[in-house]
């Protein structure tokens, strides 16, 4: 079986798809994209297609080195997204022409379910308790939320008493029936996050995310001494060498890879296995698309210390299209008190609406973040 073409298809809401075709007539998909950035993931992924034409889907360790390894410069958000897209398609297609879910291909499952949570918009905690609500319906007990808008290096009480007031009142609405982490999005400053942690701590949220950003991970083991609060980081992290610094120096909880943008199945396997042996808990970041979801669930189900995966559907970046909107066997990703089951369809397990796919990437828009700027005009984290 040999490699023959490779296409991108650009979708709403902000998700890029990539199909992996060859001359046995198996086909693979995966999911590449930076969010805001999917042209310049799109044009990676092209520049890797000449190692991959002609080359035997099956060796995908073998290609994955190639790709890494293959060009002098290496890593980063760009480029290991477009390999991780590249991985999941290759994954994708071994596990059709074997016949079995690319879980029994790792080892097989570990667990029979998979614990889920939702993302819930909004800044208002009225609007937070609604959504909450709503998908409480659903079945849900767990979700995650942003922890404050944006922050100065050194801001003021009245900030600090916004965002407590927000979580306290959300603690209040439903007392201990739900569980939700903060995300503070690398919005806030490592002087301000300690003072933070402190005084979220009576409210007893499951996590902090991204408590400071990646590129100040020196802070956590500084800040994890500081508050009983866990800390979770790691959706700006995109190797097992940038993850290792961060388990040797310690302070993480949870580790966070993005099966989009760390490397894919291959890389992320490897990442679980490191934060296994440092007795880190696993939840892979996943805002994205179906594949993105389904490459997730299958490292999920292999690894003893995943536990919990974040999924979007319904989640409010969603504008313009919804996940199962590209999907075909919908009954699949379908939640029971907020638990997935294992895909049993060969490969990753999803079956792509090709015909959605390609009407919907004849127009698809270019989403961009929002540009934040402080009172004094400088720009502000997003």
């Amino acid at each position: 079986m040999q490699i023959t073409k490779l296409t991108t298809y650009r979708i709403p809401p902000r998700w890029m798809l990539l199909k992996i075709e060859t001359d046995a007539g198996i086909t693979g998909w995966g999911e590449p994209v930076i969010e805001g950035r999917a042209r310049t993931v799109e044009t990676a992924v092209q520049e890797f297609a000449p190692n991959l034409i002609g080359k035997d889907p099956a060796r995908i360790n073998d290609l994955w080195q190639e790709m890494y390894r293959g060009g002098f410069y290496r890593g980063g958000a760009i480029l290991m997204s477009a390999i991780a897209g590249i991985d999941q398609a290759l994954w994708d297609i071994k596990g059709k022409a074997l016949g079995v879910p690319v879980y029994e291909l790792l080892g097989g499952l570990v667990r029979e379910k998979m614990k889920t949570y939702s993302w819930v918009g909004g800044d208002r905690p009225a609007d937070v308790i609604a959504s909450i609500r709503k998908l409480r319906e659903l079945g849900f007990d767990t979700f995650k939320m942003n922890g404050t808008e944006e922050m100065a290096l050194i801001d003021s009480s009245i900030a600090v008493d916004a965002a407590v007031a927000r979580v306290a009142e959300i603690r209040s609405a439903f007392g201990n029936e739900i569980e939700f982490g903060l995300d503070f999005h690398g919005r806030v400053s490592a002087p301000m996050a300690k003072v933070l942690l402190r005084e979220l701590e009576p409210y007893r949220p499951l996590f902090v995310e991204e408590p400071v950003l990646a590129e100040n991970a020196e802070y956590y083991p500084r800040l994890a001494n500081s508050t009983c609060i866990p800390l979770a980081a790691g959706e700006r992290m995109y190797s097992r060498y940038e993850f290792k610094r961060v388990f040797e120096q310690g302070g993480l909880s949870i580790v966070q890879p993005d099966l989009s943008h760390a490397g894919g199945i291959t890389e992320c396997v490897k990442i679980a296995a490191m934060a296994e042996a440092y007795d880190i808990a696993l939840a892979p970041h996943c805002p994205l698309g179906p594949v993105a979801l389904a490459s997730c669930l299958q490292v999920d189900f292999v690894s003893h210390n995943a536990v919990l995966q974040e999924q979007s559907m319904g989640i409010h970046y969603n504008k313009g299209a919804e996940l199962l909107d590209y999907v075909l066997n919908r009954e699949d990703f379908s939640l029971e008190n907020g638990y997935i089951k294992p895909f049993t369809k060969p490969g990753l397990g999803v079956e792509i609406d090709e015909r959605r796919v390609i009407e919907a990437s004849e127009n698809a828009p270019d989403w961009r973040n929002p540009v934040w700027r402080h009172a004094d005009g400088s720009i502000a984290e997003w």
